[in-house]
């Protein structure tokens, strides 16, 4: 049985390690900031967000997003 719960864990553990490096689009990013399009590609192109442009197209990495996200917040308070 605890051999049952260690095995879910571990496989927890590896999908979280996956998704945050997982690549997302411009679309993507607006939907999980909530904020337009627009707002993503100006704050890439500006620098403020991280981000890579792979010829004509944006990515981000969802673990960079998280921690965009986390020191924008502690800059606020």
């Amino acid at each position: 049985m605890n051999s049952d719960v260690t095995a879910e864990t571990g496989t927890q553990s590896e999908t979280d390690a996956t998704r945050d490096g997982e690549i997302l689009t411009v679309m993507e990013v607006a939907r999980f900031l909530r904020v337009p399009k627009s707002t993503v590609y100006k704050l890439a192109r500006g620098g403020e967000l991280p981000a890579s442009k792979i010829g004509k197209h944006w990515r981000f990495l969802r673990r960079d997003i998280h921690e965009w996200m986390h020191s924008r917040s502690k800059q606020a308070a």
